[in-house]
């Protein structure tokens, strides 16, 4: 049984529904702050997944292979504190930002003692100092980090995207506990830009016209946009999935992949 924590009420409602309709893990979804969430209530949960959008970090881990039996958590905390987009609007406020989750994230990590935990976070992040607090952290925890920025487009999409993506393993010493990644998580052909133009879709969706944005063949704009309601909600799983194949092949992979 999983544990999904989200408290937007329509990607919770979309949670919902896929998990009645069978296309991620049965689970509980709770719609409660994660500040308000406790460490007992965690109990009995494989997995459990914050900040769980609409489901995109389970279905990267079945993407991956990882045992659906194996305890694991994922946690993909607010960008908006940290994102660039938030810039010209005034609401980058880094770690004044009430949706500055992240240490309430690590505190629960801290108590229940997660084996695998797997987040996701915009790239702009690194340079405010996120991934260095986040790090320093778990380390302190005895967890062994690992991170990669990757982008969408590295896969197929025609959108960029590009987000960082990170793990951390129990039981491990600072950074030293996993040997680096025999492989790239990705091939350098597929991270060519597949548009010619990177502006020009940008310049139609600014415009209203976000049809090209998105492989909804037949569907209407107005559908697209109650869409992108969930897509702002959502990690990219395919990306997720390269990450945490890549963090398996470690040396930590006996204790990961159980």
């Amino acid at each position: 049984m999983n544990y999904y924590n989200e408290w937007d009420k329509h990607a919770a409602a979309w949670l919902k529904a896929l998990i009645a309709d069978g296309l991620i893990p049965k689970g509980e979804v709770d719609t409660r702050s994660i500040t308000e969430v406790q460490p007992s209530d965690l109990a009995g949960f494989t997995e459990c997944h914050f900040f769980a959008g609409i489901g995109g970090w389970p279905l990267a881990l079945a993407m991956a292979g990882f045992p659906d039996s194996r305890p694991c958590w994922t946690g993909s905390a607010p960008c908006q504190p940290f994102s660039q987009a938030n810039v010209g609007h005034g609401e980058k406020k880094g770690r004044g930002d009430s949706r500055h989750l992240a240490p309430a994230f690590v505190s629960l990590i801290e108590v229940c003692r997660p084996p695998v935990v797997f987040g996701e976070q915009v790239a702009a992040a690194i340079g405010e100092g996120w991934l260095d607090e986040l790090f320093n952290e778990l380390e302190r925890q005895n967890y062994a980090c690992g991170a990669v920025v990757m982008q969408a487009s590295t896969f197929g999409a025609d959108h960029e995207r590009q987000r960082l993506y990170w793990g951390a393993h129990a039981g491990s010493t600072g950074r030293e506990g996993c040997e680096p990644v025999k492989r790239l998580p990705f091939s350098a052909p597929a991270a060519q830009p597949i548009t010619g133009d990177n502006f020009t879709d940008a310049r139609r969706a600014m415009a209203g016209d976000i049809g090209d944005l998105l492989l909804c063949d037949g569907v209407s704009v107005t559908m697209e946009r109650h869409a992108l309601k969930g897509y702002g909600n959502a990690i990219v799983p395919q990306v997720a999935a390269e990450f945490i194949r890549a963090f398996m092949e470690t040396a930590c992979r006996p204790d990961v992949s159980g």
